[in-house]
C-alpha cells in the first residue's frame, strides 16, 4: 500500500458509520434510555413521597411536641397549684390544731385554779374545824379551871368571830 491511502477518506465508509451510529443511537434511546429514565423518574417519586411523609411526619412531631409541652405546662400549674393549696391546708390545720392546743391548755388552766380555789376552801374549812375542835378541848381546859359556862360560851364566840373575821381579809 502506498502511504497516501493510508491517510485517504472513505466518504461512503463516514456515512456507513454514520447511519450505524444513528441506528445506535435509536435502539440505545428506544430499549435503554428510556427504561432508564422510567427508572430514575419512578426514584425520583419515591424519594419526593418519602420527603412528603417526612415532612408530614415532621409536623406532626413538631405539632405532638407543642401539644406535649401545653400539657407539660398544664401539669406543672395543676401542680404548683396542688402544692400551694396543700401548703395553705397546712398551715390552715396548724393554725386549728394550736387554737385547740390554747383552749385545752386554757381548759386545763381554769380547772386547775378551779380545783386549787376547792382545795384552798376546803384547807380552810378544815382548818376551821380543827381550830373549833383544839378551841373546844381549850374551852374544856379552861372549864375545868372553873370559868363559868357564860364565860366559856362569850370566849368561844369572840374566837369564832375573830376566826370569821380573817376569812373576811
Amino acid at each position: 500500500m502506498q502511504p497516501s491511502e493510508i491517510i485517504s477518506v472513505n466518504l461512503w465508509q463516514i456515512l456507513v458509520s454514520l447511519l450505524n451510529l444513528v441506528i445506535l443511537f435509536l435502539i440505545i434511546k428506544k430499549f435503554l434510555y428510556q427504561p432508564v429514565k422510567n427508572v430514575l423518574k419512578s426514584r425520583q417519586d419515591k424519594i419526593d413521597e418519602q420527603n412528603n411523609k417526612a415532612s408530614e411526619y415532621l409536623s406532626d412531631a413538631e405539632r405532638t411536641k407543642a401539644e406535649l409541652e401545653a400539657k407539660l405546662n398544664d401539669a406543672e400549674n395543676q401542680a404548683d397549684n396542688i402544692l400551694n393549696e396543700a401548703t395553705v391546708n397546712a398551715q390552715r390545720r396548724k393554725e386549728k390544731i394550736l387554737d385547740e392546743a390554747r383552749d385545752e391548755a386554757e381548759s386545763i388552766i381554769r380547772q386547775a385554779k378551779t380545783n386549787a380555789e376547792l382545795e384552798m376552801k376546803k384547807a380552810e374549812s378544815e382548818i376551821k374545824t380543827q381550830i373549833v375542835d383544839v378551841s373546844f378541848e381549850l374551852s374544856k381546859k379552861i372549864i375545868e379551871r372553873e370559868i363559868k359556862e357564860e364565860d366559856h360560851h362569850k370566849l368561844i364566840d369572840s374566837f369564832i368571830t375573830q376566826i370569821g373575821d380573817g376569812d373576811e381579809e
